[in-house]
């Protein structure tokens, strides 16, 4: 038989393995989605489209992510998922091939003040072993150069067993070198607390003579531990007590005491407000915690670490003349280049690896940052493309990663970069979700899936799932958008006045004297790193003229909805009380108005250790979160419960007029339905909430303050291509009400429509800091000189 005919008679039948190449959903039904049916195409990339709040989140993370990792949860022991978070099997009828998933989200990385990029990615982890291999002098293991480990010596007498019931007494000492530095305790700053902001000398501890936010007379934890301690007077003024009294005061080391029958631990107020303010990351506070931090408490770099949060042995110890704290506040980029220059056999494969960690955050665009850079300061975005860092060279194949938005922050330069990263995660034989708005990126996508045709209630349906081609002629919202290029203006607004900065050195700011136009649009762009927020946050004064809307996220429980949110409640329940002449109190499921079986959450759980818990609607109030007599009170002809399942459309026409007219709460819907969340349900959970949508009812409650300057963050954030056009008409009315709106922004739509463009750079990192043109954006496209002239001049001409 000839090889040809071999050849022919072995030609491989297919297999039954290789038929599972789709990832196949039935009736999924979380949140909005209304029994979706949908096969994604494994090892191909595929892109979720609709406009915020369709449900694309609800079908990509809260059902195939969830359940992916469900099912991973559940091949460890009892005795591992003990220690799980338990979640319960997404709303779904059939979830079918589905591979391990990982989820690189937005969500900002952890806010504690010692959480740094390089210990949220191990960079600082394998320097630490580098220096403790090859630093000279030699202080110690790698613990000896890790700012989150203190130093400890204990020596004294332990008791060893010895055969059968024989003990001995034995002499140890217990010694661990680290290098926390002692004075700021790895933090790099030191605080200092003004006492006058704690509490009024003038009172006793029974006259409420605490300010502090939260400490009320009546809570034993705080105020009550204090009075009834026994070691103060609660009856004396602060400003008589004894030398004594004010050192166990301020000072006093934590002690056992019994307080009404209690056993509870007293601690000075000094170390008690400093555990319970200041070890948490000033972002992540509640506003009005927040301020009080602001006003009580001013923060210095540590004159003792000079910032670096090392201890002097850490830093005495070099290898080619630097120190791990010199190494960590380089540019990454210069990092890498530093540790290329590094030969030594003996450590050759950590040198590999560390790397191959730093050219990944080169090649992902972040190469301007430094290890040192606080976690918690970093965007949603750059938190993003840190944590796709250990992925980049992962061996892992037939993996499911899910994105969202992975280009937020990037400026179109950047975004080419992105899309290269995406591709390569694919072409390994990965399957690639992403959940993304930007064209740019649609037009890479394999599979798109189109989800609406509105939002909330009137989305979560497919309205389209093909090709690239077929979204562009379909009929749907994307694919009438996809195509939408916003055009220049031909008249621009003339300036009222101007904001001047001088001489701005913020982070890699250099020098910078800028005049920023008032009573306009402005647009502040550039590449990402380039110095952009470093400018509008950390050079233009904040006082009360100011409002600036960031990207920190919307914290809320399940108990959290936009009329608490806003503030919307507040009048609302005024009117309710009014009307029926009873407390607005009996008006908050949070409240006396609460239902006592659920204590107001409209559901009962049941936790059943390892197994996700169990939450079934409450039967006494059928899910309405309210006693049933304070649903007995009406207005207008609605109980609390009725008007808390309005969409705020309906309640901004319910609220405007007749019996139920409320001027208070009619303004507050106006502006919800301003920023396009008309269709948003007023007592609807903020965690059911997109990422867009909270943006936006951010943007909605800051509309009421009172103030002449607007700063926003990159509004455009989750938001969808026609949503777009409404935020620009939404800006367009705050400036003709005569506001100054400045915003930090890459979308080229904004750009386009602005009055005025700022634009930093030429690069990032110590390659920006700089304004490389100041103008109109019809100048900005003629000129064409810069990476943001020619991405918005292609942009405007195709």
């Amino acid at each position: 038989m000839s090889k040809a005919t071999r050849t022919d008679t072995q030609s491989p039948a297919l297999h039954d393995a290789d038929s599972h190449d789709m990832i196949r959903v039935h009736g999924a039904r979380e949140n909005n989605l209304k029994d979706v049916s949908i096969e994604i195409p494994k090892r191909r990339l595929t892109v979720f489209t609709g406009v915020s709040g369709s449900g694309k989140s609800s079908l990509v993370f809260d059902t195939i992510a969830a359940e992916s990792k469900r099912l991973i949860n559940e091949t460890y022991s009892a005795f591992l998922q003990g220690f799980m978070p338990s979640t319960a099997r997404p709303e779904v009828d059939v979830l079918d091939g589905l591979t391990t998933a990982i989820t690189v989200d937005q969500q900002r990385m952890g806010g504690d003040p010692r959480s740094t990029v390089g210990t949220a990615t191990d960079a600082n982890a394998m320097l630490r072993i580098l220096f403790s291999r090859l630093g000279k002098p030699h202080i110690g293991p790698p613990s000896a150069y890790s700012f989150n480990t203190a130093s400890v010596r204990a020596s004294g007498g332990i008791t060893v067993d010895r055969g059968a019931a024989k003990t001995k007494t034995v002499k140890a000492t217990f010694e661990r070198t680290g290098g926390m530095c002692t004075r700021c305790e790895g933090r790099g700053k030191v605080s200092d607390i003004d006492l006058t902001q704690l509490y009024d000398d003038s009172k006793s501890i029974a006259e409420g003579a605490f300010t502090i936010p939260g400490w009320k007379s009546d809570n034993v934890w705080t105020v009550g531990i204090y009075a009834e301690s026994g070691f103060l007077d609660p009856n004396k003024p602060i400003r008589r007590f004894t030398k004594k009294e004010m050192q166990d005061f301020l000072y006093r080391e934590p002690t056992k005491v019994k307080v009404n029958g209690v056993n509870l631990t007293y601690e000075g107020l000094i170390p008690k407000i400093q555990k319970s303010f200041l070890s948490k990351d000033k972002e992540a506070m509640q506003p009005h915690i927040r301020a009080f931090v602001e006003r009580a408490v001013t923060f210095t770099t540590c004159p003792e670490c000079d910032g670096t949060r090392l201890a002097e042995g850490a830093r005495s110890s070099k290898i080619n003349r630097k120190s791990i704290a010199d190494a960590c506040v380089m540019e990454i980029r210069d990092l890498a280049e530093w540790v290329r220059g590094l030969e030594e056999p003996s450590v050759a494969p950590l040198l590999t690896a560390l790397q191959q960690t730093l050219d990944s955050f080169v090649e992902i665009g972040l190469g301007y940052l430094s290890l040192d850079r606080a976690s918690g300061t970093l965007s949603g975005g750059e938190a993003q493309r840190v944590k796709m860092i250990r992925h980049l060279g992962s061996s892992l194949t037939d993996v499911t990663y899910v994105f969202d938005e992975p280009t937020a922050g990037l400026h179109p330069h950047d975004i080419q970069r992105m899309n290269r990263l995406l591709l390569q995660l694919r072409d390994k034989g990965n399957t690639v979700l992403v959940v993304e708005h930007k064209p740019e990126v649609i037009a890479i996508a394999d599979h798109v899936v189109d989800l609406g045709p509105g939002a909330g209630t009137e989305g979560g349906t497919v309205c389209f799932e093909g090709t690239v081609e077929g979204l562009q002629s379909s009929d749907t919202i994307t694919g009438r958008h996809l195509d939408d290029r916003a055009s220049l203006k031909e008249e621009v607004r003339k300036p009222t006045g101007a904001l001047e900065i001088r001489g701005a050195t913020a982070n890699n700011l250099q020098g910078v004297d800028v005049d920023i136009p008032l009573g306009v649009l402005t647009v502040i762009t550039g590449v990402a790193g380039s110095g952009k927020s470093s400018l509008v946050h950390g050079s233009i004064p904040t006082d009360e003229g100011v409002v600036s809307i960031d990207q920190s996220p919307i914290r809320g429980s399940r108990r959290s909805n936009p009329a608490t949110y806003t503030g919307l409640l507040d009048p609302i329940r005024k009117a309710f009380a009014k009307a029926n002449d009873v407390k607005p109190a009996l008006f908050s499921a949070n409240s006396e108005g609460a239902c006592p079986t659920c204590n107001g959450a409209g559901v009962i759980y049941s936790d059943l250790g390892i197994m996700a818990g169990v939450a079934t609607t409450c039967e006494d109030c059928g899910g309405k979160r309210f006693d049933s007599s304070v649903l007995e009170y009406r207005l207008g002809g609605r109980d609390i419960s009725e008007v808390l399942a309005m969409p705020v459309t309906e309640a901004e026409e319910f609220f405007g007029a007749g019996e139920a007219h409320t001027p208070a709460a009619h303004r507050i819907l106006q502006r919800l339905s301003d920023v396009g969340l008309g269709y948003l349900t007023i007592g609807q959970p903020l965690t059911t909430l997109s990422g867009g949508e909270r943006q936006r009812l951010k943007l909605a409650t800051h509309m009421g303050d009172k103030g002449g300057v607007y700063v926003l963050d990159e509004p455009t954030t989750g938001l969808h291509l026609a949503d777009v056009e409404q935020l620009l008409g939404l800006l367009d009315r705050l400036v003709d009400a005569g506001k100054s709106v400045i915003v930090i922004e890459h979308h080229q739509a904004v750009m386009a429509h602005a009055d005025w463009i700022i634009d930093l750079g030429p690069g990032a990192g110590h390659d920006g800091g700089k304004i490389v043109f100041e103008g109109t954006p019809t100048d900005l496209v003629a000129d064409c000189s810069t990476l943001t002239g020619e991405h918005l001049a292609a942009y405007v001409g195709s």
